[in-house]
């Protein structure tokens, strides 16, 4: 590497909100002259494969479609992204670009559901994917987990002596950095490489981070609005709303690019960040897409501008969200009222289109992640949990829909057991099966509190389904 070179951040998952996130600070830096760090990035599973064609095709560049609450659409080339990796089943573009010296930090997306831990935060071995990459790995073979990925990588940067190196996870998922090194770790240890274990403990480093814009999947009508304003034909274009927001722990072991210059907030705590933002923003996203996916809506906009669905989603976040974050002797630092209401107007925004079928995925990852919390909190003050209680119960009813193939899209859900979930839906009690299920609930899992709320609930949202307007008068 000569003393010019610039700096490489190697991204694991090109997915849509990657590129219309992490890239577009990493394009604002570049825009202001400072070129010290480039993006590389490519994908761990042979997924997505139009997409990264057409990347590969045009050397990483891209258009971006962003759109106001008021409609405004504004279009950006992004061109940050310098090296777009093809996929191979070995994995052998990802481990050389991630082995060599002047790759300072690696990121990924994997989704919530990526990370396989369970409620102890334990890696969860019941997982086929991930307990046959701990065979993989052993075997000599490769990997196609983001462990499994992660493990190639840094065994290839300890062999060549490459140095030091930061693991920045970008995905919704509390305490993310601290976790993804937890299950790291643990997978090390389970494949009994003592070399690598003492190594990673000693040269790299997982901040935690928060990351929020919408960024719904993307739909030939993107490609058609971005010809129709910029003349280019761009297979690879996607939108995202307006609003961005980044919040990253400052522990980076190797360096790291001057995001704060474009307005990522680098502070000493991502915490309050982050529960704000799973919990007013992440848990009622899931909320309105299972709520409207009951009631025959197909977008996120749809179900936020539904008065009962709206209600549902703000009782939420104020009965019980906003009492727990906010109290006298730990302070949020953040507006919650004030974050709520700007929530659901971004949720409200119809040029944004976003899908039930986007939002609504991955609910086995969600209510152990987003909302079980609040439960947890709510009943050790001896607190109702009428209202959170409104978010696992439309759940049940959503995948009920699943079990009995009444949903109209496919549903996606990377931590779901279909045994399990069919298993929830036919039993006498579906509501105490639920809510005896140890990796949704953890501790709490079959409370009494917690059955008879969600029982309540239930009967909510049975109602809700009978008697709303749109279900009255299909």
């Amino acid at each position: 590497m000569t003393s010019t070179s610039p700096y490489v951040i190697l991204h694991l998952g090109l997915g849509s909100f990657h590129r219309a996130h992490q890239a577009v600070y990493q394009q604002a830096l570049h825009d202001q002259g400072d070129s010290r760090w480039v993006l590389a990035g490519g994908n761990i599973r042979p997924d997505m494969a139009e997409t990264l064609a057409a990347l590969q095709a045009s050397c990483g560049a891209y258009t971006l479609e962003t759109v106001s609450p008021a409609g405004q659409r504004r279009y950006q080339r992004i061109s940050a992204i310098r090296q777009v990796i093809p996929y191979d089943a070995e994995l052998a573009g990802l481990v050389a670009c991630g082995a060599q010296p002047q790759t300072r930090i690696i990121s990924f997306t994997v989704t919530e559901a990526g990370y396989y831990l369970n409620a102890e935060h334990r890696l969860d071995l019941n997982f086929a994917d991930l307990a046959a990459d701990v065979e993989a790995l052993k075997a000599g073979r490769a990997g196609q987990t983001i462990y499994g990925a992660l493990v190639m990588i840094l065994r290839a940067r300890m062999q060549q002596g490459s140095g030091p190196v930061t693991l920045l996870n970008c995905d919704n998922l509390r305490h993310n950095g601290d976790r993804v090194r937890a299950g790291l770790l643990q997978f090390i240890t389970l494949l009994g490489d003592t070399a690598l274990l003492g190594w990673v403990e000693q040269h790299t480093s997982c901040p935690n981070a928060m990351v929020d814009r919408i960024t719904p999947r993307p739909t030939p009508a993107v490609r058609e609005r971005v010809l129709a304003a910029t003349g280019v034909n761009d297979p690879a274009a996607l939108m995202g709303e307006d609003f961005i927001q980044w919040v990253i722990e400052d522990r980076f072991v190797a360096g790291r690019p001057a995001w704060e210059n474009v307005g990522v907030q680098m502070v000493a705590d991502v915490q309050p960040y982050e529960e704000a933002k799973i919990r007013l923003l992440n848990a009622p996203h899931s909320c309105i897409a299972w709520a409207g996916t009951l009631v025959s809506t197909t977008y996120i906009h749809e179900g936020t501008q539904d008065p009962l669905i709206r209600r549902m989603a703000y009782d939420y976040v104020t009965d019980d969200v906003m009492p727990v974050l906010n109290t006298p002797e730990h302070p949020c630092p953040i507006d919650l009222a004030a974050y709520r209401d700007v929530v659901l107007d971004r949720f409200s925004n119809p040029a944004i289109a976003d899908t039930n079928q986007r939002v609504a995925m991955d609910g086995f990852s969600k209510i152990p992640g987003f909302i079980a919390p609040t439960i947890r909190e709510r009943l050790a003050r001896g607190a109702s949990i009428a209202s959170v209680a409104m978010l696992p119960a439309l759940f049940l009813a959503y995948l009920q829909r699943w079990h009995a193939g009444q949903i109209p899209y496919t549903y996606q859900d990377q931590a779901m057991d279909p045994t399990v979930a069919h298993a929830i839906c036919e039993a006498a009690d579906p509501v105490a099966a639920l809510a005896a299920e140890a990796t949704l609930w953890g501790p709490e899992a079959n409370d009494p509190r917690l059955v008879a709320a969600l029982r309540q609930a239930q009967a909510r949202v049975t109602h809700f389904v009978q008697h709303h307007p749109l279900k009255v008068s299909a």
